[in-house]
């Protein structure tokens, strides 16, 4: 999946828009977005959208964000959606890969509870949200097989370190954040699971939306979160890998097989060895999925 667009869960004519925003994955918020005393009524709306869309072969993937474990909350929002057979939840604000193995536990004795088949509940987790969560991020790797997706966010980091801002006058990310960035990154593909880079605030600035998804695809990302419809082309354009990078990964990895699987091969002048290899093959599956 390239785009993940959040949506409000308690805004039906904005979830509405999201079925036709292009993205391939819609994030039906609980949390943040939606004040304290309108997230019971937020649970419902989500619950019957969920219903609504269960059948329809063309919509994008619906996951849930629920609410933090340290809030309380989170056991309510499960109750109320998990009925409805959500693709995923949105885990935020995980300190380390023990609450997704709590969280799994959650999940599955719902999936038991409303019938559904045990493993079809799938996770993407949100990492770098506090400064503890930064020292946890070294054992994500076995902690769910739920586990799809890992991503960050800056604003609840920049807020519990207290700082004044997260991006310099240039509008790129401050230190901190520049390295939970790359520690997210470095976390997933360690757990075997998918690198989402996190969201573009200004969601008016095409131009910075488009240089920072470049940047995330050139560093290693396969896709990226969007908080407004009109960020979902962009991201679509450049997480779609190329008819010219599909053809010449082909192209390697055939000349790798010609080789009989060669440590080094030559190709039109230039060396290749097997980590361009890996990079190939990993290209491909992006595109089957």
């Amino acid at each position: 999946m390239r785009s993940y667009l959040f949506v409000p869960g308690d805004a039906p004519r904005k979830l509405e828009k999201g079925l036709a925003s292009g993205a391939d994955a819609l994030l039906l918020d609980l949390e943040d977005s939606v004040a304290p005393d309108a997230k019971p009524k937020a649970r419902e709306i989500v619950r019957d959208y969920l219903l609504a869309q269960a059948s329809r072969k063309d919509r994008p993937r619906l996951f849930v964000r629920v609410n933090a474990l340290d809030t309380g909350l989170t056991d309510a929002d499960l109750d109320v959606v998990m009925a409805a057979r959500p693709d995923g939840i949105l885990f935020p604000k995980s300190r380390h890969g023990g609450d997704v193995t709590h969280l799994d536990a959650k999940i599955t004795a719902r999936e038991a509870l409303h019938n559904i088949e045990e493993g079809t509940t799938r996770i993407l987790v949100l990492v770098t949200e506090s400064a503890e969560a930064l020292f946890g991020l070294s054992n994500y790797r076995g902690s769910s097989e739920r586990l799809d997706g890992m991503t960050w966010g800056a604003e609840d980091l920049s807020a519990d370190l207290g700082a004044e801002t997260n991006r310099n006058e240039r509008g790129d990310y401050t230190d901190p954040y520049r390295l939970a960035r790359a520690q997210c990154l470095i976390a997933a593909v360690a757990a075997g699971v998918a690198p989402i880079d996190s969201i573009y605030p200004n969601f008016r600035d095409a131009d910075g939306l488009r240089r920072e998804a470049l940047e995330g695809r050139r560093d290693g990302f396969t896709g990226k979160m969007a908080i407004h419809p009109d960020q979902v082309p962009v991201i679509n354009e450049i997480y779609t890998p190329s008819a010219e990078s599909i053809a010449q990964a082909k192209r390697l990895i055939d000349a790798f097989a010609a080789a009989g699987n060669a440590g080094v091969i030559s190709l039109d002048g230039q060396m290749y060895d097997q980590p361009h290899l890996k990079r190939a093959l990993r290209l491909l599956a992006r595109v089957k999925k």
